[in-house]
């Protein structure tokens, strides 16, 4: 698949669903936003703005126009989910923005959003853009327990706020398909391998694990990753907790080793061998350094 690309779900009993490879941060097989060809056709994610118009033609590609769009439902408003939100309901005028009530001011105002988002990737914020806001009248602030309405589907919103306090996860019953957003990890279907995201400041170990536990109570057939793509679920759930205890665990120990943290993102920077043959290394080793931050940060929290 490359950058561009438009795929369909065929996992589990989808049918009207489809992604696209945005192109994130200029390589394929990250980031993608799913198009949902409901009775209120739907995008779930919108990436990091840069990329915008590759979703605009994805729209396209599926059968549908812009005008057609009438939800974009973001799971959490860290700008590689929500940074396209402003770009896209400009383009889309019949679409509102569906996202947890504690995201909704950063979309309407996203200035501190974006100067965090400068803190936290440093030299990655080259790949991005400046977020438009979302006008306030179109945002629609979602809790846990509701559900939003596309007419021949749904989507049910589960708060799981362990990677933000702001994050949500989709399902969608009619395709037994979750959208995960950081939820349960990021996803390689080229290697058929799950790899952590633990991002400062907001990462919780011990609520990751209960966001994964949510998505297991769920029990979907299939897992739609914004990083990257639809597989169905089997045991990758148990598999990312594996993941993820594992990573933390590994830090803590290298940190206890070595005394000194910079000394502890360089070792795993080092190791990030899978992730540079995926992703390269430029992005590869920014993510890796940044995700060690983040679970660093959450032992200071202990």
């Amino acid at each position: 698949m490359a950058i561009g690309d438009v795929t369909t779900v065929t996992a589990g009993d989808s049918t009207d669903l489809h992604y696209v490879d945005t192109g994130m941060y200029d390589v394929s097989g990250y980031g993608v936003v799913y198009v949902l060809d409901a009775e209120r056709p739907a995008l779930v994610e919108t990436g990091i703005g840069t990329n915008y118009e590759r979703v605009l033609e994805a729209v396209r590609a599926v059968g549908l126009t812009p005008e057609e769009i009438e939800v974009l439902a973001v799971t959490h408003v860290h700008l590689d989910h929500a940074g396209g939100a402003g770009f896209l309901a400009e383009a889309c005028p019949d679409a509102d923005v569906y996202v947890h009530e504690r995201g909704a001011p950063h979309l309407v105002d996203p200035g501190r959003l974006w100067e965090g988002t400068k803190r936290a990737v440093g030299d990655q914020i080259k790949f991005y853009t400046e977020p438009e806001p979302v006008p306030e009248e179109r945002v629609v602030e979602v809790r846990n327990g509701q559900t939003v309405d596309l007419g021949d589907h749904s989507l049910a919103v589960h708060h799981a706020p362990g990677h933000a306090p702001h994050q949500v996860v989709f399902y969608d019953p009619e395709n037994g398909a979750v959208f995960t957003a950081d939820a349960a990890g990021i996803y390689s279907p080229a290697r058929d391998e799950l790899f952590p995201t633990s991002p400062p400041p907001n990462f919780d170990p011990e609520g990751c694990q209960s966001d994964i536990g949510l998505l297991e109570e769920i029990e979907p057939d299939v897992l739609c990753y914004t990083h990257f793509g639809a597989a169905e679920t089997g045991d990758r759930l148990a598999r990312y907790a594996e993941v993820l205890e594992e990573w933390v665990g590994a830090i803590a120990e290298k940190r206890a080793e070595l005394g000194d943290d910079e000394a502890v993102v360089e070792h795993f920077v080092e190791r990030a061998d899978a992730e540079r043959e995926l992703w390269g290394a430029e992005k590869s080793e920014a993510e890796v350094a940044m995700n060690v931050r983040g679970v660093l940060h959450a032992l200071d929290d202990e």
